[in-house]
């Protein structure tokens, strides 16, 4: 539908100086006194988006790479994007997500990478929301599955301000019996430290949050067939 403002008559549309350089756009010119002005109000066409199935399958081929290697391939991809997120935005624009997932061996065009942002855009900034990303990618868990590794995080944070600390270890993971304190290669304080870099990203910052654990069990969760094989583990590991 071609719009034309008032007192600029349909004929005027043929002489829209932009007519012939952008067919297919919606166009008008705008008048005084009869005489047309040289401004044209464009509208163009939006670019289509991409199907969410196709986001969905872009989705799966990361997860399954990851699950590829192992129970760490989830905690592996958190702490990659955590760190290409290097202005601790915790966001990632459509160019920043493209890179990255290039680096990872999965190529995607700036469409599809700007629908994934979309797909997780959660202020309509157009940047994706990392952790809602990294969320969606852990393999899908039972409810009781996050229960129990809920349960366990929360047994670990004892000042229950959501961070797991060296402090926080202490009483709860005993370290006096391990062979390297034992032979004086390590202080108790190194044991406490080296276990929380089992769960800690990258920066290695000495705590650990609520979703860094959800990412290393994420992965260890995937080995296992049976709610009732994981809940076992977990209450036998951290005596729950």
């Amino acid at each position: 539908t071609v719009r034309v403002t008032a007192g600029a008559p349909p004929s005027l549309q043929s002489h829209c100086p932009l007519a012939t350089i952008l067919p297919g756009r919606t166009h008008c010119m705008a008048s005084r006194a009869g005489n047309p002005l040289n401004l044209c109000l464009i509208q163009l066409p939006r670019e289509p988006e991409p199907n969410m199935d196709t986001v969905d399958a872009t989705v799966e081929r990361l997860r399954e790479q990851c699950l590829s290697r192992g129970a760490s391939g989830i905690q592996g991809l958190a702490r990659f994007f955590r760190r290409l997120d290097q202005d601790r935005s915790r966001s990632l624009d459509a160019r920043e997500l493209q890179q990255g997932l290039a680096e990872l061996g999965l190529a995607l065009d700036m469409a599809e990478a700007e629908g994934v942002c979309r797909r997780w855009d959660r202020d309509g900034s157009g940047t994706l929301d990392l952790e809602e990303f990294l969320r969606a990618l852990r393999p899908p868990m039972s409810q009781a599955r996050e229960a129990v590794i809920a349960a366990a995080f929360s047994k670990l944070d004892r000042s229950g301000d959501g961070v797991v600390t060296v402090d926080d270890l202490r009483g709860v993971y005993s370290c006096h019996a391990h062979p390297k304190v034992q032979s004086g290669e390590w202080t108790e304080e190194e044991v406490l430290r080296r276990f929380l870099d089992n769960f800690d990203s990258s920066e290695k910052d000495g705590q650990v949050t609520l979703a860094e654990f959800q990412d290393y069990y994420s992965g260890v969760s995937a080995s296992m067939d049976t709610d009732e094989e994981f809940v076992a583990m977990m209450t036998s590991a951290w005596r729950l």
